[in-house]
């Protein structure tokens, strides 16, 4: 049975936090590596539209963006779920396009899954974590204080109570912080 993971990048004070200078060498290789943990990843509209790049994204040539290429390769070999009411089609390979948030399929997913499943956007993350589907949150901590933006965390119905079970320090000022809620633990 896979896990579920809801992973992303997140400012020091709770929003959305995006590429930036700290994401070095290490950063890439660290990530790389957690993605070859996955067999699927879920997208709500907006995650699957910036995930995109990755699909038309040409290797480059002199081997100068060696973690960027081995990202798009394992990218690209993902099973990809696209929940959205809105998208009409997708544009990626091994992509399928739901209209909804069906609970019981991402179960069923869970269940038959031998490798992890990973969920990515707050809007779409809240419906899986308020369902109780999500077993593990992986955040990527960036050194930098936005003020706005959108909250990694939002929408949620009860408080999380989280325990840290892994931690990773990176010399770009970054920090991964691997996080199981209470009960999962303590089952």
């Amino acid at each position: 049975m896979g896990r579920l993971t809801y992973g992303m990048f997140m400012s020091l004070d709770g929003f959305l936090a995006g590429p930036s200078e700290h994401f070095d060498d290490q950063v890439h290789a660290f990530i790389n590596d957690e993605m070859r943990r996955y067999g699927t990843e879920i997208y709500g509209r907006r995650m699957y539209e910036a995930m995109l790049y990755w699909e038309t994204y040409a290797a480059q040539s002199d081997g100068s963006a060696g973690f960027e290429d081995e990202f798009a390769r394992t990218w690209k070999g993902l099973d990809k779920l696209v929940i959205s009411s809105t998208l009409g089609r997708v544009s990626s390979g091994n992509t399928t396009l739901v209209s909804g948030f069906r609970p019981d399929e991402i179960r069923r997913l869970k269940e038959a899954s031998s490798l992890d499943i990973s969920v990515a956007g707050p809007t779409l993350a809240a419906h899986f974590i308020n369902a109780g589907l999500v077993d593990e949150y992986a955040l990527y901590s960036v050194p930098v204080v936005m003020g706005s933006g959108d909250p990694v965390f939002k929408d949620l119905e009860r408080r999380l109570d989280l325990d840290l079970v892994e931690e990773r320090r990176f010399a770009s000022g970054m920090a991964f912080l691997r996080l199981v809620p209470r009960d999962e633990r303590e089952a």
